[in-house]
């Protein structure tokens, strides 16, 4: 398996899934399937996280295109829509993580937020739908042989490329000097404390260190944790596209998105098997139940493992060959 053949598996998820998050959001907006509702939100975050190895999956399929003859404009095109239904797939799936964490809070997500999330979610369709439709132009001759097309623009897809981003100006601007890399770098570092200094603590006392803090204040800081996760992965995303092809074809990189990957289950076992409010509800000096500390600890081992790969990310530059059949 190559990186076509990779992208072209995950492309689907995100175009056919922010269909099915929609509908479901749509038909819980009445308070008596707000089961739907949440079903809706948990996709769309869900869908967010599979959208960026989808992304960075397609840099590999396009050094392939390029060798395969296909016009760099209509790869440009495709990579333009790309960033932009990522950018919004990334918005929706934050507000829709605020949502998830209203509802655990009250009984259902603050009117502005569904509106939120309805409006971007109904955005972020379309925008999916055209960059699959640009990457139905390619063909992908490299795996069925077929011959390049010509992309046509309707009139709503020329308006619409107008605000896509030119992904090589893009790459250019995030490497214009020596001094963007070091800034995304401390800002992602920022990211990774508010995370460690939030989640982090959370799981070390479920495991029962510093018994005398009681559990619902610290699980009241998390949003401060998911304000550092949305800094990472903007800022990861930006040092991505500064030089994608470094990052594509490095094994440490894809590490890295499966233990984030693990990371997220994780936090569904906790938060949608009904240990959450087992948890939430013990005071000082209570022990959380084995189940709760198993979890707390397989988040604790997952984000340094995070922590790691990101370490090692640039020793193992270009450790994927460019071309695996």
């Amino acid at each position: 398996m190559n990186f076509a053949h990779l992208h072209l598996l995950l492309n689907h998820f995100p175009v056919i899934g922010t269909i099915i998050g929609l509908g479901l959001f749509f038909l819980g907006l009445s308070e008596e399937h707000h089961h739907m509702r949440r079903a809706g939100l948990i996709l769309f975050a869900v869908l967010a996280f599979i959208t960026i190895p989808v992304f960075i999956s397609g840099v590999g399929a396009q050094v392939m295109l390029r060798k395969a003859g296909i016009s760099n404009a209509l790869i440009q095109r495709h990579e333009g829509a790309a960033m932009l239904a990522l950018t919004f797939m990334e918005m929706t799936g934050a507000v829709a993580l605020v949502g998830l964490w209203q509802s655990s809070r009250m009984s259902r997500p603050a009117r502005w937020n569904i509106a939120a999330v309805l409006l971007l979610s109904v955005v972020t369709v379309g925008l999916m739908a055209r960059t699959g439709n640009t990457g139905g132009d390619l063909r992908h001759p490299e795996i069925g042989g077929l011959q390049e097309p010509t992309g046509m623009e309707g009139t709503l897809g020329s308006f619409v490329h107008t605000f896509e981003p030119e992904p090589d100006k893009i790459s250019n601007l995030m490497v214009f000097t020596k001094w963007t890399t070091a800034f995304l770098m401390d800002l992602h570092f920022i990211g990774l404390v508010l995370i460690v200094g939030t989640i982090g603590i959370y799981n070390i006392r479920i495991l029962g260190i510093a018994k005398q803090m009681p559990i619902a204040p610290l699980h009241r800081l998390l949003p401060w944790g998911l304000i550092g996760l949305g800094i990472n992965v903007a800022t990861g995303m930006a040092a991505f596209v500064g030089a994608p092809e470094d990052y594509t074809f490095n094994a440490v990189l894809w590490l890295k998105i499966v233990a984030l990957g693990l990371l997220g289950l994780n936090a569904a076992v906790f938060y949608l098997t009904g240990l959450f409010n087992h948890v939430e509800r013990l005071g000082p000096w209570d022990e959380a139940p084995m189940s709760a500390r198993v979890v707390a600890m397989t988040s604790l081992v997952l984000w340094c493992a995070v922590i790691t790969f990101g370490r090692y990310i640039q020793v193992f530059q270009h450790s994927i060959p460019r071309v695996s059949n």
